[in-house]
């Protein structure tokens, strides 16, 4: 019979072993290819001290192809709970030293397990792939251990956050769950994603192309729209991970923490000289944004993507808020497919957790085309009319230019249930530019003109006296008040603070229908 200093020393051999993963020769390797190991990930990404392991001695059951002589204590997935800045988690990292870190049935079942456990208590749950995929020995139970991870994807969605960095491979049905989670962060040169390899594209399609040109973190940041967020190095994806986290509230129940910040400089002179006097001449909205909130705490989302908009978190007076801005220095801020998906999803996702919206808007509409219209922009359109439509969360708009046809009614006008509503003197808000509105109001007086040139220029500046300009919204109530630049800041602050316990009273129902 073993004696008790028996019992303890074979239970620190089988932590130890755990703690090794697939042993050291593997874990040079993933420094060798400049990627942190999973517990190294955790370590930096949690409070020291903080992490509680669950799982460190489970094992794989499988006894195919020779794997019952293959037993690694953590089954290539180290799992757990702790905090970041105080703030309890659960979080989970595939150890891709332990099998490449293939997802087994117990793999699985540990995952499912921390995010079983994360909804229950209402607490942010934190994926770090790192996996070749499914464990093709253990075949359908493998497949199954996934969409049981799916499935809890689904049921934590709204509830709580959950965040999945991307810091190896993630491919074929892996790709699913980050799919399903609120924001990707991937990182460059070391991550990829996608749902077959250049492999099996080569065989079918016969296309070349690398695993970082057809699922790298350039290409999901900047051509599919997947990555929310690329990081450099493992560091500063997990540096991310805390960042964004810092705008969140830990679930759907509650509201993101006030941060201390000084009411100071209120009034923003700085916001009087952005937009320029020619209408048609781009300006930056990050200048707009930035003169808007507290100093440096604008953390932006999918920046890479779909630039003609641009959606992110900010804090106003020390309270999380989430930003969605037109930007005329892409394709003068139109609304086009991406931009209206891009901004959707950011404006549902802050509805799910109580933040604030600001919607920044100079738009001169919908992007015209072929291309447009057969890749579907009414549907993808109508995405952000709902979405916005939906939301019951605090909704404040600011019109600093232009605010053109049907966009203005989608970037969260009055009509759609917006709480206020301000324009700049500048804006302007009509059914179309004044140019375009005067060649087809006066289309028989201008070409029966004996200037047609002239007198274009001169009904197009009767136009814009009579209609480019705020007051006829805000005659009508549509605009609550045409607000001087400067003073932005301080009507923001009041006007959130004002909302601060909106209540909406929406119908019964079991879900909307949102055109997907």
């Amino acid at each position: 019979m073993d004696s008790k200093q028996d019992k303890i020393d074979k239970l620190n051999e089988r932590i130890a072993l755990s703690k090794l993963g697939g042993g050291q020769k593997r874990i040079d390797k993933q420094h060798t290819n400049k990627k942190l190991t999973a517990r190294e990930r955790i370590d930096y990404l949690l409070d020291e001290s903080s992490f509680e392991e669950i799982g460190a001695l489970v094992t794989h059951r499988s006894t195919d192809f020779g794997m019952e002589d293959q037993i690694i204590y953590g089954d290539g997935v180290v799992t757990g709970y702790g905090t970041i800045n105080s703030r309890l988690v659960y979080v989970y990292a595939q150890d891709f030293t332990v099998f490449g870190g293939s997802l087994s049935e117990t793999h699985a079942e540990k995952i499912c397990k921390v995010m079983d456990m994360a909804l229950k208590v209402g607490a942010p749950i934190i994926g770090l792939n790192d996996s070749g995929g499914a464990r093709i020995q253990e075949g359908v139970r493998s497949l199954g251990g996934y969409a049981d991870i799916f499935y809890r994807n689904v049921q934590a969605s709204g509830v709580i956050p959950q965040i999945s960095a991307v810091m190896g491979p993630c491919a074929g049905g892996a790709v699913y769950s980050p799919a399903m989670t609120d924001f990707i962060i991937m990182v460059e040169q070391t991550s990829y994603m996608f749902v077959t390899g250049p492999n099996v594209v080569k065989t079918v399609t016969n296309e070349e192309v690398t695993s970082e040109e057809l699922g790298g973190a350039q290409t999901h940041a900047t051509k599919s729209g997947v990555a929310h967020k690329i990081s450099s190095n493992d560091v500063e994806c997990l540096e991310d991970i805390k960042s964004m986290l810092s705008y969140l509230p830990q679930n759907n129940t509650q509201t993101t923490k006030q941060v201390n910040y000084p009411l100071k400089d209120e009034v923003r002179d700085v916001l009087s000289n952005i937009v320029p006097n020619n209408p048609n001449k781009p300006y930056d909205m990050h200048e707009v944004i930035t003169g808007i909130i507290d100093e440096d705490s604008f953390y932006e989302i999918h920046k890479e993507y779909a630039e003609s908009i641009i959606v992110g978190f900010a804090r106003l007076g020390g309270q999380s808020i989430g930003i969605v801005a037109n930007q005329p220095m892409a394709f003068a801020g139109v609304l086009d497919v991406n931009s209206s998906k891009k901004a959707a999803r950011f404006v549902r996702f802050c509805d799910c957790f109580n933040i604030p919206l600001l919607v920044l808007v100079d738009v001169p509409g919908f992007l015209p085309g072929t291309d447009q219209e057969w890749n579907g922009i009414i549907v993808h359109g109508a995405k952000l009319l709902y979405a916005l439509s939906e939301a019951t969360v605090p909704r404040v708009t600011v019109i600093t230019r232009k605010a053109y046809g049907g966009a203005y009614d989608v970037m969260n006008s009055k009509h759609i249930g917006a709480d206020f509503n301000f324009a700049w003197p500048g804006a302007e808000i009509a059914v179309m530019g004044a140019k375009g509105a005067s060649e087809i109001i006066f289309k028989r007086e201008i070409s029966a003109a004996e200037n047609p040139k002239e007198k274009l220029a001169e009904k197009e500046a009767e136009y814009a006296t009579k209609f480019a300009n705020p007051y006829r919204a805000a005659k009508r109530g549509f605009i609550d008040e045409v607000i001087l630049p400067k003073h932005t800041r301080r009507k923001l602050l009041k006007a959130f603070a004002s909302l601060k316990n909106k209540q909406i009273n929406s119908p019964k129902r079991k879900h909307g229908n949102i055109p997907l």
